[in-house]
């Protein structure tokens, strides 16, 4: 090798030489390794394409971290609970209809009303009062009642119940007497009383009630009324 000649110290002409050869063993170096990888393939590639022992390729590296969406298992919602019934919130069986009444049909005891009113309310010891047994229609249309004698009736009690009189006791009468009552109608029977005591079939003696507060009490067959005050004096 030629020694360097120059102006400047050898030293830095040798300095140069060397870094020159320095940076073309560098290129030769690194251009050698590009061509036997070329030459041979990549390892990396290698464990890409092919798979030991003939299996699948590994998923890359970014599936083996991000999983795929469709292996992904999103929760699903609870079933929503459908509330049992509760029977006892059930229509409950609607009642039968009540029948209402017919216009000119038979009355019956619901739709009349019985009533005894005394006149006077008040009389003395041995005289005749009357007492007068009241059927009134109080349903909403006309109707048809068996008004018979025999079947209307009076009975005074005392003020421990003991039955005192009876319209039907000594004088009892039969009579057909059908009526049509209208809606509101009241019809009145007069009953007038002796003053006496008496007993079904007059089989007692009959004597004057002494003074005091009694009761009346009318019916019309099957049809009763409420009491009603009657005073002797």
């Amino acid at each position: 090798m030629l020694p360097p000649v120059g102006p400047l110290p050898a030293v830095v002409y040798w300095r140069r030489r060397l870094l020159v050869l320095g940076c073309a063993v560098g290129v030769l170096g690194g251009g050698g390794w590009l061509g036997a990888a070329a030459a041979t393939g990549s390892p990396e590639e290698d464990a890409v394409v092919s798979a030991p022992d003939g299996g699948s390729a590994p998923a890359p590296a970014l599936d083996q971290v991000v999983p795929s969406l469709v292996a992904v298992q999103l929760p699903s919602p609870p079933p929503t609970a459908v509330p049992a019934e509760d029977p006892e919130e059930q229509d409950p069986e609607q009642p039968p209809a009540e029948s209402l009444p017919v216009d000119g049909g038979p009355c019956s005891n619901d739709m009349i009303g019985v009533e005894v009113r005394p006149t006077p309310a008040s009389s003395p010891v041995g005289s005749k009062p009357t007492f007068d047994l009241v059927v009134t229609n109080v349903s909403p249309v006309s109707c048809v009642r068996s008004l018979d004698k025999g079947l209307q009736e009076i009975v005074m009690v005392d003020g421990s119940g003991t039955r005192v009189w009876g319209s039907n006791d000594c004088f009892p009468e039969e009579t057909t007497d059908p009526r049509t009552l209208q809606p509101g109608e009241s019809v009145v029977f007069p009953v007038v009383w002796g003053g006496l005591s008496s007993t079904p079939g007059s089989t007692a003696e009959r004597t004057p009630p002494a003074p005091g507060d009694y009761r009346l009490r009318g019916r019309l067959d099957t049809a009763t009324s409420p009491d009603a005050t009657f005073t002797l004096t």
